[in-house]
């Protein structure tokens, strides 16, 4: 025990810090959390803790995909738009009532086609022209997306110090070290106006480090999976979160303007017949 030197000493602790980091850390602005939860006349249930809301919605937002696409490697297999996750992030806050320009209203469409060609119930009260909300406002995500593998610059490293560059293997565990970042952009316009009148960008990096095969790859261990099943989602995720809560420190200044109705709900209907 004693022939065991303070520099192989270090070395053990090394090599147990690397075996145990299979975890995949996370952090806000540098890094992020996954989106989670839901959002309706409940509020936001199970958002992310660091979601910034506002008190009261200032307006009717719809979202809109961006023209010039969203820069993600095919090999991801992330989904093709980001939109669906803001349109979370926006209901949640509390900000914005959110209305769907796409499949939404794609249905909505299709439904008063029906009824116009007669094959819905005549008296259908539900599909009704001139009944829809309009869009106040309008928020365009925009999404920048790279991946560094910092695994090879560690391993130089290593191998320049004697005691450690001894170490069977540890090199090449070294090299599974890798670092993933995002960047994100979120652009708010006057539909009235058309003037834009706030916009936001986000970050957010991860470090994957893993040994013996639990740092996962380009599928993040799941072929086709979406923004909370695979490494690269997670951090572009985190990323939008990130602009959001940039963006909501905007959003608190702009003058409230004219809401629709609130969404009927059994609460609502409990309180107005005197229950």
């Amino acid at each position: 025990m004693r022939s065991m030197t303070i520099p192989a000493l270090l070395a053990g602790v090394l090599l147990l810090a690397l075996a145990g980091c299979g975890e995949k850390k996370t952090e806000l602005g540098q890094g992020g959390s996954v989106v989670t939860g839901s959002a309706g006349p409940q509020g936001a249930q199970n958002a992310a803790r660091e979601l910034v809301r506002c008190e009261a919605p200032v307006a009717t937002l719809a979202l809109a995909e961006n023209p010039n696409g969203y820069t993600v490697g095919s090999g991801y297999h992330l989904p093709a738009s980001p939109v669906p996750l803001v349109k979370l992030l926006a209901q949640q806050s509390g900000c914005f009532r959110v209305v769907d320009r796409s499949a939404g209203l794609r249905g909505t469409i299709q439904e008063q086609d029906l009824k116009d060609s007669g094959i819905l119930r005549k008296n259908n009260s539900t599909v009704a022209k001139g009944k829809g909300y309009e869009a106040q406002y309008t928020l365009t995500p925009s999404l920048t997306f790279s991946e560094q593998d910092a695994g090879r610059g560690l391993a130089g490293v290593i191998a320049m110090i004697p005691v450690l560059r001894d170490i069977a293997g540890l090199a090449g565990l070294v090299e599974q070290v890798k670092f993933k970042e995002a960047q994100t952009a979120l652009l708010l316009s006057d539909n009235e106006t058309t003037e834009q009148v706030a916009a936001a960008t986000g970050a957010a990096r991860t470090t994957d480090l893993g040994v013996g095969g639990l740092v996962f790859g380009k599928l993040g261990g799941a072929a086709g999976a979406g923004w909370s099943n695979t490494n690269e989602g997670k951090v572009i995720a985190a990323a939008f979160l990130d602009a959001h809560n940039q963006l909501v420190v905007q959003v608190r200044a702009l003058q409230a303007k004219e809401l629709p109705p609130p969404v009927p709900t059994t609460a609502a209907a409990t309180r107005s017949r005197g229950g």
